[in-house]
């Protein structure tokens, strides 16, 4: 299979619909059509002279001669320019071969019709030299006045055709966008030479023409002269405008509409380049800075998948090496875990397993992040959670029994997978001083906490089984719930780890405020 076919074929994956037949033809046509659009201009130069200087006469040799040039040879010259572009289009070549004439199509264009202007107006002011006044019917001019008006009218028509195949370079552009999906990477032209030009074909041209005139004829010549040129220069560079403005301004507009809509959280925005000067260069980055917010987006939305999406959120914030510098807080740490989860496991296929279990750690995340906890990390059938680190949490301690007794109800209240299969949740929560940071090593790193308070949460845990219980918690978690909900001291236990006693708690069902928490089972 081809490039050009390959390409196609990704393209229709993609989304994009390849262009028909008939619209390559169409676009095509258009460059046709715009390129030698010259003639028209050069038409309502000659019939406005004609009008002024009243050489009806000689009206259809003049137009015939410069239908010839502008439109026939014109024709034959931009065709072979035009002849890569066609190739593209249909689909013979890959956009890398015809990149670079894109690039340059208005320039090109415009550098042939520069060459016709200067034959075309060379022979039709010099016919009353060669052809003589009387059956040329055109005043012999003066030399300057020769060189002048061919000059001017060779930059007026060199502007023009610039601006109105770079305007149709931009409907390409899109067209070539929106059916192949490409954009132009090459940029040759200047947007301040561009300026430049405009400039003098809008001011310095016609002023120059109409100097010329005023220093070369006298009477009711000079007052003819003067008249057509203004004439000619109020026609000319109103058309023109229209054009120059269009090619400068349209990719600007583009570009500013497509940062407002990013600006309001739209991401999804990729436009076409339409233009080859910085203008264009600098749509392509822009294409190039939304590709990165996107991926940065999946790269949250990814992270979030396996690191809790705050933390992922605030790691990304950071400038620098990316990580969470290790930091000392007091917090709350929340350890559950599922009782008898091995035996759970050996009766139920692997598969029926995994969904009730995604659908269990989903119905215990909820109440911790409503609570203004963090998911640290899922260590089988259990997580690990935290409250006030790495995010504030106003008065963690009750945060994280509220979280426990809501975990409890949502778990006593229903069953999970497509086998109906009920938990019971153990749940062991510690406060107190806690290291938090971005720990590993080269590219594999991970946010984790570190402590006693960490340890102590799991021994807790652990704790439930032997006594009983749904919830433990330890005299610090109590004391800095100050009093909103009713304890049951369970004694002092030895903690693996510690050397002194550690005094724990139960939850008291009865004495909690506005809770209901699940009746206990001997585990």
């Amino acid at each position: 299979m081809s490039d050009t076919s390959t390409a196609s074929s990704s393209a229709s994956s993609s989304g994009i619909i390849p262009a028909t037949p008939a619209q390559v033809a169409a676009i095509s046509r258009r460059y046709f059509w715009m390129a030698t659009s010259v003639f028209f201009l050069d038409l309502s130069i000659v019939t406005i002279y004609a009008v002024i200087a009243n050489t009806w006469r000689n009206y259809p040799i003049v137009v015939g001669f410069g239908a010839l040039m502008l439109v026939g040879i014109n024709f034959l010259a931009i065709s072979r320019l035009f002849q890569p572009v066609r190739r593209y289009l249909n689909g013979e070549i890959p956009f890398d071969e015809v990149q670079r004439r894109l690039t340059q199509l208005p320039l090109l264009t415009a550098q042939r019709v520069f060459a016709l202007t200067f034959i075309t107006w060379a022979v039709r002011l010099s016919s009353p030299l060669w052809a003589g006044p009387t059956a040329s019917n055109i005043p012999v001019p003066a030399i300057a006045d020769f060189i002048a008006t061919c000059a001017v009218l060779m930059v007026l028509y060199f502007t023009f055709t610039y601006f109105v195949v770079s305007d149709y370079l931009s409907q390409l552009c899109t067209f070539i966008f929106r059916h192949q999906g490409r954009n132009l990477g090459l940029f040759f032209g200047r947007y301040r030479n561009k300026l430049v030009v405009a400039l003098v074909v809008i001011s310095i041209g016609p002023l120059a023409a109409i100097l010329v005139d005023l220093f070369s004829y006298q009477g009711d010549r000079q007052q003819m002269e003067i008249l057509v040129d203004v004439a000619s220069a109020v026609v000319g560079v109103s058309i023109s405008a229209f054009y120059i403005s269009r090619s400068l301004l349209r990719p600007l507009r583009t570009l500013s509409q497509a940062m407002t809509k990013v600006s309001k959280g739209d991401l999804s925005q990729r436009i076409p380049v339409t233009s080859n000067d910085e203008v264009g260069e600098l749509t392509g980055q822009f294409n190039n800075m939304i590709e990165g917010l996107r991926e940065r987006e999946r790269i949250r939305e990814t992270f979030g998948r396996y690191v809790d999406e705050s933390v992922a959120a605030t790691i990304l914030r950071r400038e620098g090496a990316g990580v969470l510098a290790g930091e000392t807080r007091d917090a709350t740490i929340l350890f559950s875990d599922i009782e008898g989860f091995t035996t759970i496991a050996e009766h139920l296929p692997p598969d029926q397993l995994v969904i009730a279990l995604n659908e269990y750690l989903q119905t215990v995340l909820a109440p911790i992040r409503a609570h203004g906890g963090v998911v640290n990390t899922f260590i089988g059938d259990g997580l690990f959670a935290s409250f006030n680190m790495p995010l504030a949490c106003d008065g963690h301690a009750s945060a994280a029994v509220r979280a426990a007794l809501d975990i409890q109800r949502a778990v006593g209240s229903r069953t999970f997978g497509d086998v109906g299969m009920s938990f019971a949740t153990r749940i062991g929560i510690s406060t107190g001083g806690v290291i938090g940071g971005s720990v590993g090593a080269g590219q594999r790193m991970s946010f984790t906490l570190l402590g006693d308070t960490v340890n102590l949460a799991a021994r807790l845990e652990e704790l439930n089984k032997q006594h009983g219980t749904r919830i433990l918690v330890s005299e610090s978690t109590r004391s800095n719930c100050n009093g909103e909900f009713s304890f049951s001291p369970l004694g002092s236990v030895v903690v693996r780890g510690r050397s002194e006693p550690v005094a724990i708690f139960s939850i008291d069902p009865s004495g909690t405020r506005g809770y209901s928490s699940p009746r206990l089972a001997n585990a």
